[in-house]
């Protein structure tokens, strides 16, 4: 497999707003109902909305692509903190999605150290982000790279209050949490 990975512009902001849809459903429509997907899809991700995102200072979104088409992406927010987490300097994994027919092939594990490495060089103390309760398969990922568990918050999908754990990892410069993919 070849991976590169670049960082996204506004002229990819169509894209991204696609690809955002269509990963969170293929991800999370067999566990909810199909109301509360459209509902989420159709009010708080919206592909105006999302291509908003893509402009927003302090918001990141990093594209990866095996031959110029597109394999998963991550967003990254700089400005968003929970209230507990402990470090001076943290950045937020907001999202880290692989397209269908690329999960299991190592997109993820990509991302992932391009993630650390854009936060090592940065100089953040922290990474954190929220992952659904129910999602075994990204809890166990993340586990993998050293994220832990450290509180919880409330997710509104469409009707249905759902809960998220909320999971840190602590950023050095040790390159060996770097090469765990």
């Amino acid at each position: 497999m070849n991976l590169e990975v670049r960082y996204a512009t506004e002229k990819d902001a169509d894209l991204i707003a696609d690809i955002s849809r269509e990963t969170f459903y293929e991800t999370f429509a067999d566990e909810n109902t199909r109301e509360d997907m459209d509902i989420f899809l159709n009010v708080q991700f919206t592909r105006g909305r999302l291509m908003l995102e893509v402009d927003t200072p302090g918001k990141m979104f990093l594209l990866a692509e095996e031959n110029q088409k597109i394999a998963g992406y991550a967003k990254l927010n700089e400005t968003r903190r929970p209230a507990n987490i402990d470090g001076n300097n943290v950045l937020e994994l907001a999202r880290l999605y692989v397209v269908k027919p690329m999960i299991g092939r190592g997109v993820g594990s990509f991302l992932m150290k391009k993630i650390i490495n854009l936060a090592v060089g940065q100089g953040k103390d922290r990474l954190w982000l929220g992952v659904w309760k129910e999602n075994k398969r990204a809890i166990e990922f993340y586990k993998k790279w050293g994220f832990e568990i450290f509180d919880e918050c409330d997710f509104m999908l469409g009707n249905s209050l759902q809960k998220d754990w909320l999971m840190k990892k602590k950023i050095s410069l040790n390159a060996e949490q770097i090469d765990h993919g």
